[in-house]
């Protein structure tokens, strides 16, 4: 479970009609930030339930109103009966099975599920999104499972197990990861169960907001991620005797892709006034030409940086969105639609997927290099100080091939895997949600084969000793030997590995190498 600080800590969230940003879902979600609802919010969301009010009242059947729900919209419910359709609905829906997925990932949902309901397009009450700011106040976090979505109708296991929370019913965490009751918890807290009217079921769990919000963290942590392995890479160039002369601007213009630009921008700056590089410049160098792994670094770095503005285009636009079905209409109407589909984010999901393996396998690629002593111009086998004796970095790599096998496994797409529920009424579906899990552990897998692509650099820049690095690269090896030995004798390096993926998460990386150079992106 991530932990979650302090609300007091961050400042507040104001939710209204208008959308979140990403830095807002990244704030309450991890960092524990406190929500509150605009005046403006509260004056829609009133509007549009007298709406909803009214026509519960009308003797016609309205969907999701006063009739059933999917399959079962044909059949009317009298009034009496409707508050136990509502209850019936969240209770029946919450059937999640498989591990509680991570505290940040159902703060997500339920922040985007909230700003939904801001939007004054669902018909709930306001007292309805007023105790649902307060479980996430409260730090008050549905046990949310593994599996229960398939992406279309919304996220709905995901949201229903929220929604029961707001019922008092079923398990949750509290601020310090205690599991209870959902009742149990908001007693403690002084917020009160809801008991749920027309319409407020479906409001509840009709949204991608699963998704969406696994897909707003992943942009947050690939933005840095990539940046990384662009100093990786450089880190990689220059340990291994390679030119920096490729990443000039002039070249990068010739191919006028943004995210090239980028990359190879940051790897310019990186090199720059690099001793070891300059101890090769002159004519006695007979190399031609370096490895793709490293002549390409902007290439295909920087389509990594395209599919993440491509898939940020995506995450804006779903951010922006009032998803639910049936919905309010600016003009009164109550009308069905199929906005719920996650097919937009499930595609950009899977496309980042697939630009998270491919990085993986460069950086890989890049780490076998410097441990083979044909490849990486004078260093000892695999970096060992006594080759044969020890080991050196042999098997790090070896876990590097594993993590980016695996990925190239993730990075098969969920969306084409449509499979039809719901009697047939729900007969395509996006498996959005599958495919952000999956991109999560991808994530996860990237951060570690970059750890061992600078771990192993490190190593190898300590090698060419006398010669020294770059102010960039030299900053982020010197970093890495705070926590992280030099060469010597085999040693155990899980924890090493480990040390240095932390250091990647928290920020400690780019922070040193934006440190020597300012500007990187």
């Amino acid at each position: 479970m991530t932990t979650i600080p302090a609300p007091e800590t961050r400042a507040p969230v104001e939710l209204g009609i208008g959308p979140l940003t990403m830095d807002d879902v990244v704030a309450v979600a991890r960092h524990g930030a406190r929500i509150e609802i605009s005046p403006t919010a509260l004056t829609a969301i009133t509007q549009s339930r007298a709406v909803i009010a009214a026509l519960a009242e009308d003797a016609e059947p309205h969907y999701g109103i006063s009739t059933g729900f999917g399959a079962l919209a044909t059949t009317f419910i009298p009034l009496e009966a409707r508050a136990q359709l509502q209850a019936g609905l969240i209770r029946s829906h919450a059937a999640g099975a498989g591990p509680a997925v991570e505290t940040e990932v159902v703060r997500a949902l339920m922040l985007q599920r909230l700003s939904t309901m801001a939007t004054g397009r669902t018909g709930v009450r306001p007292e309805t999104a007023q105790t649902y700011a307060a479980l996430l106040n409260a730090q008050i976090t549905p046990v949310v499972h593994e599996y229960g979505s398939l992406g279309c109708s919304g996220d709905l296991a995901p949201l229903a197990h929220c929604a029961l929370a707001l019922m008092g019913e079923g398990p949750v965490t509290d601020a310090d990861g205690n599991t209870m009751t959902a009742g149990q918890a908001m007693a403690v807290a002084g917020i009160e169960p809801l008991h749920l009217v027309e319409k407020e079921g479906l409001a509840l769990i009709n949204g991608t907001d699963g998704m969406l919000g696994m897909l707003v963290l992943a942009l947050h942590d690939l933005t840095g991620l990539v940046t990384v392995a662009d100093l990786s890479a450089a880190m990689s160039v220059e340990a291994l005797m390679g030119t920096d002369a490729v990443f000039a601007a002039d070249l990068a213009r010739l191919r006028p892709h943004p995210g090239q630009q980028s990359s190879a921008a940051n790897l310019r700056a990186l090199l720059e006034d690099s001793p070891i590089i300059d101890s090769h410049r002159g004519p006695e160098c007979t190399r031609v030409q370096d490895a793709y792994s490293l002549r390409c670094a902007p290439q295909v770095h920087g389509a990594v940086r395209d599919t993440l503005e491509h898939a940020r285009l995506v995450a804006l636009r779903e951010l922006t969105s009032a998803i639910d079905n049936p919905v309010v209409t600016h003009d009164g109407r109550v009308e069905s639609n199929g906005n719920f589909h996650g097919a937009p984010v499930a595609y950009a999901l899977d496309f980042l997927a697939i630009a998270v393996a491919d990085l993986a396998s460069m950086s890989e690629r890049r780490t076998d290099r410097h441990l083979d002593a044909r490849r990486n111009d004078g260093l000892p086998p695999f970096l060992a100080q006594t080759p044969g004796v020890d080991s050196g970095l042999m098997i790090a790599q070896y876990t590097a091939a594993g993590i980016v096998s695996e990925l190239k496994r993730l990075a098969a797409p969920a969306s084409v895997d449509s499979i039809p529920s719901s009697a047939m009424q729900e007969d395509h579906v996006s498996m959005g949600w599958h495919a952000a899990r999956k991109l999560r552990k991808a994530v996860d897998g990237l951060r570690d084969v970059l750890a061992i692509e600078l771990m192993t650099a490190a190593r190898s820049l300590d090698l060419r000793a006398p010669l020294q690095p770059a102010r960039g690269t030299g900053a982020v090896r010197d970093l890495l030997r705070t926590g992280v030995e030099g060469p010597g004798p085999d040693r155990f390096l899980a924890p090493e590995i480990g040390w240095v993926s932390a250091a990647i998460r928290s920020g400690a990386v780019l922070e040193a190498a934006r440190g020597a150079v300012p500007g990187l992106h």
